[in-house]
C-alpha cells in the first residue's frame, strides 16, 4: 500500500472574491493535517457563482494559488471560477502541482442548462499523473450526470475523479446517488466537494472503488482529510468489484456499436421532447389533474 491523502474542504462561498478565505481554509488544514497532499474545493468557489465576475486566465488569481500550492508543496485544484476566453465565459478549474506549477486546465463540458445561462461548454478532458501515486481525472458538477464524462476519463486511466460542486438545489439526494453509481461503475474513488452559502447545501461525499461511502458531510463547513490506497482501484479493475463484475474490461471488450454517438446519427424522439428552456409556469405533470 502507499497511501496518498486527499483533503476536501467545504466551506463558505460568497458572492465576490474567495481567494484569501480559501488561503486561510488552507492553511488551517495544512496546520492541522500536514500530512495531507492533495486539497480539493468546490465549484466557482474562487469569485462565486455570478458570470459577471469571470476573469481570464492566468491571472493574478491563479498566481495566488501557485504560490499556496508552492509553500504548502501540495496538489491544488481550487475548485473552480468562470473564465472570460475572449466573448466566452467559461466554467474553469486549474489543477497546481507541488511547484507551483499549472499542469492543466479544465472547462465543465456540461453547464446546467437551462439554468447557467450563457455559459460555454468545454470540449477537452483532462487527466494528469502524480508521480509514484496514479492518475487523477477531473469533471465538474452537471457532467457526471452524463456517465459518458466519467467513463471517458476512467478509459484515459483515471483512478480517482476530482468532481468540485455547486449544488444549491433540491437534487442533491440525486447527486449523492450518482456519486457512489460512478465509483462503482468506473471502479474509482470518487471525490465530490459541494460548498455551503452561495457555493451550494454542502453534504460533500467521498467514495470508495466498490461505491462504499467513506465520508459524507452535513451542511456546515467542514474539512475533510482522507487517505486512499489506489491499489484497491486496480485490483478492482483487475479481479471485479467485490471480485465479481469487471466493468472496464467488459466495455473495452464489447462487440457493440454505440450508434448514438455517431454525428450523423438521427433520433426523432429526442428532437421531439423540445427546446432545453426552463418550464414555463403551470405545465408541470400535465395531464394528472384530469385523473
Amino acid at each position: 500500500m502507499r497511501p496518498f491523502a486527499i483533503a476536501g474542504i467545504q466551506m463558505t462561498v460568497s458572492l465576490n472574491n474567495n481567494v484569501e478565505a480559501m488561503a486561510q481554509r488552507l492553511n488551517t488544514l495544512m496546520t492541522i493535517y500536514p500530512w495531507v497532499q492533495m486539497v480539493l474545493f468546490s465549484e466557482l468557489a474562487i469569485c462565486g457563482p455570478l458570470p459577471s465576475k469571470a476573469q481570464p486566465l492566468p491571472g493574478p488569481i491563479e498566481d495566488a494559488f501557485c504560490q499556496l500550492a508552492k509553500r504548502h508543496h501540495i496538489w491544488l485544484i481550487p475548485g473552480s471560477m468562470y473564465e472570460r476566453r475572449g466573448k466566452e465565459i467559461f466554467n474553469t478549474t486549474m489543477v497546481i502541482n507541488p511547484n507551483g506549477e499549472v499542469v492543466g486546465r479544465y472547462s465543465k463540458m456540461f453547464p446546467f442548462y437551462p439554468y447557467e445561462i450563457g455559459i460555454s461548454p468545454g470540449d477537452k478532458f483532462l487527466v494528469f499523473d502524480v508521480p509514484e501515486v496514479g492518475r487523477f481525472g477531473v469533471s465538474i458538477c452537471y457532467d457526471m450526470w452524463f456517465p459518458e464524462t466519467s467513463r471517458t476519463l476512467a478509459a484515459m486511466g483515471a483512478e480517482v475523479i476530482l468532481h468540485p460542486s455547486l449544488t444549491a438545489t433540491i437534487d442533491r439526494e440525486l447527486e449523492l446517488t450518482l456519486s457512489r453509481a460512478t465509483a462503482i461503475t468506473n471502479q474509482c474513488y470518487m471525490f465530490d466537494i459541494n460548498g455551503v452559502g452561495y457555493g451550494g447545501y454542502g453534504r460533500s461525499i467521498v467514495c470508495g472503488p466498490d461505491g462504499a461511502v467513506l465520508y459524507q458531510a452535513g451542511n456546515g463547513e467542514e474539512m475533510i482529510p482522507i487517505e486512499v490506497d489506489l491499489e484497491r482501484v486496480r485490483h478492482s479493475r483487475e479481479h471485479g468489484t467485490m471480485h465479481l463484475g469487471q466493468m472496464l474490461k467488459s466495455f473495452r471488450d464489447r462487440k457493440v456499436d454505440f450508434s448514438v454517438y455517431r454525428p450523423d446519427a438521427q433520433f426523432p424522439y429526442l428532437d421531439s421532447l423540445g427546446r432545453l428552456e426552463k418550464p414555463p409556469r403551470g405545465k408541470g405533470m400535465k395531464g394528472l389533474a384530469q385523473k
